[in-house]
Formats: C-alpha cells, structure tokens, sequence
C-alpha cells in the first residue's frame, strides 16, 4: 500500500505530464476500440452475405460439376440426400443452375438462373429477407422471377415488367419464356448482383425440360455446431444417399476469401500494436524524464535501505496507474461511440455496393460488439505500456546512492 500511494503521490509531482500521457493512451485506445469493433461489424456482415445468404456452410455437387459446370451434370437423387441430411439436423435445400439470355426491351445480357423452393430454401438461405423492393418468390406464381439489383438496372427493368428468358432446354429443343419480376435485392456480391434470376423450381423445371435431379445442395449446420463437424456429418449423409457427390465446405469453395477474413482480423491487432507503439515511444520519454529528476530521490531511498526491487515496484506501478487511468477514461468515453456506430452505423454513401473478393459491403457501415473488442486493445495497450516502463524502471532500481550525490 506505501509503494501505491506514493505511486499515486508521484504521478502529480508533474501533472501536466501525466495527463498528456493518460491522454494520449486514452486516444489511442478510444480509436482502436472503434477501430475494432467497426472491422468485426464489416467482416461480420460480409461473413453473414456470404454464408446466410449466398453459400451456407456446405454446398455439395455432382462429381465434376465444379470443374466444368454443366446442366446436365447433376445429383440425381437430391430428395434422398435432402431426408438423410434432415436426419442429421443438418438444415438443407436443393438449387437448380442454368444459363439463359435474358432481355427486357432492346437490353440483353447473359444471366444465371436458379430455381429452388421458396419453403425450403428460406431454411438455409436469408436472401428472401435482402429484397430493395417487391415481393419474393412465391410458389403459387410460376412465372414471378427476383433479379439481382445490377442486372434490373442493366435491362431497365423493375418490379411489374416483363423479363423474356432464351437458352437451350436439355432435351435440345429451344428453351424460351417470358417471365414476370417479382422483386429486386439488395447488393449482396458481384455474381447475384450482376447475373443472376432466383424463379421457383417447377418453372425452371419446365423452362429446361429437366424432369429430374438437382446442380447443388446448400447445407447449413445447427446451433452451435462447428464448420468441421458439420462437414463430417454432410459426407456421412452424401456417402450414404448420393455416393460420388462433392461435399465441399465455404473455406474450400473460396479459399481466398476465407484467407482475407483470417487476414483482416490479424490485421486489426498489427494496426493496434503499430498504434501503441507510438503511445509507448511517449510513456517511454516520460517515464525516463521522470526517473532523471528523481535521482536523487532514488539514491536517498537505496541509502535508508531501499531494496532495488522495491524501486523497480515503485516505478512499474506508476505506470500501471497511468494505464489504468486510460483504460478506465477510454472506456467510458468509447461508450457513446459504440453505441452509435453498433445502432445507428456510418453512411458510406457511393462505398455501398462495392465488392470485396466478390462480397459487397453494405451502404451503412455497422460495428459490433463482442469480448474481443474490448479485451483485444486493452490487453495490447497493457503489454505496449509493460515494455515502454521496464527499461526506466530497471535504470532506477540500479542507481546507487553514490552515483545519485553527483549528479548534477
């Protein structure tokens, strides 16, 4: 208690130091705090578009089709592996892939077409709920098609009108149709933005002449369950009910995807350390101001007895006050501002839409919450605040009362 309080005594013999110190330490954890919990916020959304809403945890494919995909290459009994991986409380639903030239007016472009079950698929994929305006599929309108919001904009088109659809239907017959838009989405990534028509599957059925099988299966893991064990579970149920089939996880899909979210989040602890290692380059000038005035004081303490480790105590404690100063202040005073960036977000305007590795970011820019924004930057300011002290704190413990009479 006798080293705390003259720790404590020691910290306002120069106030004016230590509250541009305690300041400074709280602004750089203030900032990375933010900082933080806004790149959890944007990895977190993109994570979520592409996981809830584009490729769930697992898809499975016919043996080849993602090599060379192709109409007919398909798992032919997709309702089998549907009922196994339901047994395993693996959630699941089945999609329909083709090619088709869509055109609205004198607009065309080349367009992908998935067909799936609206029942089934809201099991496994969030997309019904990413619509900008109209409504989604809905089974009892066959003809009612959702477009990705840069392919309505690309043909002209909105919510009402007509959408004629061309490509060649499996039985080599022409396949053609006009079709009828039910909705547009939101951004969600460069290929369903660009390219692709969601329409039930009975009219993508009829519209290929494919009477059966199914291009891919999303399968999405239960509560709590991890990437792994679900992967495991998957390729029981396939072995089991469609032998050949590919079990694919998202990281294997898009491998380089899944190494820029691992990146960017080793990237927010490089930038806070790079961070604190400024603050510690100015906790290390005061501190070492502060043992040179004192050196007298030091060699008068070693004189009546004074242990070295009792000095080195006195000065790691000192800044241990001034770390726990900035942590208390930053905190409270990050508050408000994680408050509003979590509720509210930012507006990043003309940044909406833009895609990164083929994920869009969302216009409002929201943060999130979790241990690790808080335990993250203060933990690194404590270990930064650590080194920056020791070497002052050493170079006091080993000042000798003789040493301390000279100097000037």
């Amino acid at each position: 208690m006798k080293i705390l309080r003259m720790a404590w005594r020691n910290l306002w013999r120069n106030g004016r130091r230590t509250l541009v110190t305690v300041g400074a330490m709280t602004l750089a954890l203030w900032a990375m705090v933010l900082y933080t919990s806004l790149m959890q916020g944007m990895l977190g959304s993109m994570e979520s578009t592409l996981l809830d809403v584009e490729l769930g945890e697992i898809q499975i494919h016919a043996d080849g089709y993602l090599e060379r995909p192709s109409i007919w290459e398909r798992i032919e009994e997709p309702d089998a592996l549907l009922e196994a991986l339901d047994e395993t409380g693996l959630r699941s639903s089945a999609r329909l892939l083709g090619g088709a030239l869509v055109a609205s007016g004198d607009a065309s472009t080349g367009a992908l077409l998935k067909g799936l079950r609206p029942d089934r698929d809201a099991q496994v994929s969030d997309v019904y709920q990413r619509l900008d305006r109209g409504e989604w599929l809905d089974a009892a309108d066959a003809s009612g098609v959702v477009l990705g919001y840069r392919l309505a904009r690309t043909l002209g088109i909105d919510v009402g009108d007509e959408l004629i659809a061309l490509s060649q239907a499996t039985d080599g017959s022409m396949a053609n149709d006009l079709f009828r838009v039910r909705g547009v989405l939101q951004s969600l990534s460069e290929e369903t933005d660009r390219a692709t028509v969601f329409l039930v599957e009975d009219q993508f059925r009829s519209f290929f002449a494919l009477e059966d099988g199914a291009h891919q299966v999303i399968v999405r893991s239960g509560e709590g369950q991890t990437l792994d064990a679900a992967g495991e579970m998957a390729q029981q149920a396939t072995a089991a009910s469609a032998p050949g089939a590919e079990v694919k996880s998202w990281r294997d899909l898009l491998p380089g995807l899944a190494n820029v979210f691992d990146s960017a989040q080793a990237a927010v602890q490089v930038v806070a350390f790079v961070v604190y290692v400024v603050i510690a380059i100015m906790i290390l000038n005061a501190m070492l101001m502060a043992v040179f005035e004192r050196i007298r004081e030091f060699g008068v303490l070693k004189a009546i007895g004074v242990s070295p480790r009792r000095v080195l105590a006195l000065i790691l404690t000192e800044g241990a006050l001034q770390a726990a100063l900035a942590i208390a202040i930053g905190l409270v005073a990050s508050a408000p501002a994680l408050w509003f960036v979590t509720t509210r977000g930012i507006d990043v305007g003309q940044l909406g839409g833009t895609a990164i590795m083929g994920v869009s970011m969302d216009r409002i820019w929201t943060g999130a919450i979790s241990p690790a924004t808080i335990a993250g930057p203060v933990f690194i300011l404590l270990f930064i605040v650590g080194l920056a002290v020791l070497f002052p704190a050493f170079k006091a413990a080993r000042i000798s009362p003789i040493e301390a009479i000279h100097h000037q």
